[in-house]
């Protein structure tokens, strides 16, 4: 089992962080729920993989996928034609802070305009990313009519096709 880079910790280390016995570490990494690198005769388990333990991101709802699949169609749009798309995006942004002055929504779409003035690769983390501010900016899409009805109802077909549950 292994790791790429980063700050790696003893079992020892990580069992104080998770509240257990090293054994139990030790069980994680054999039952292959706790990846590890082998150093000489020890075991060592990447920071970043006991955070992951700690703080496990929650499962999207089957709306929040939905709308990640929409968007992430709409990032093959930006990768193809990054001026059409960040263009209809801004426009629709200047038209919806106008109707959301001084709610929520604002505040999320103002994040939008931060990002999409950061440039594609910024835009394209949030459309392909389950972070939980990413899901939430999504939900404030400055997107609409990026898609044709065409694409958008293909998409959708295929997310009702795949079952839309993930693999447990």
């Amino acid at each position: 089992m292994a790791t790429t880079g980063g700050d790696l910790l003893t079992t020892g280390q990580v069992a104080k962080l998770l509240g257990s016995s090293r054994q139990q570490v030790v069980n994680l990494c054999e039952r292959g729920k706790l990846p590890f690198v082998k150093v000489g005769m020890h075991r060592r388990i990447e920071r970043s993989q006991v955070e992951a333990m700690l703080h496990p991101k929650p499962e999207l709802t089957r709306d929040q996928l939905k709308s990640l699949w929409l968007h992430q169609a709409v990032a093959g749009s930006l990768v193809t034609d990054p001026d059409a798309v960040l263009g209809k995006a801004r426009k629709n942004l200047d038209r919806l802070l106008q109707q959301h002055r001084e709610t929520m929504t604002e505040v999320w779409l103002k994040l939008w305009q931060d990002k999409i003035d950061e440039g594609v690769g910024a835009v394209l983390r949030v459309l392909t990313s389950e972070d939980p501010e990413a899901v939430e900016l999504r939900q404030n899409s400055p997107f609409a009519g990026v898609l044709s009805q065409s694409q958008r109802k293909k998409v959708l077909e295929s997310f009702t096709r795949s079952g839309w549950r993930r693999a447990a």
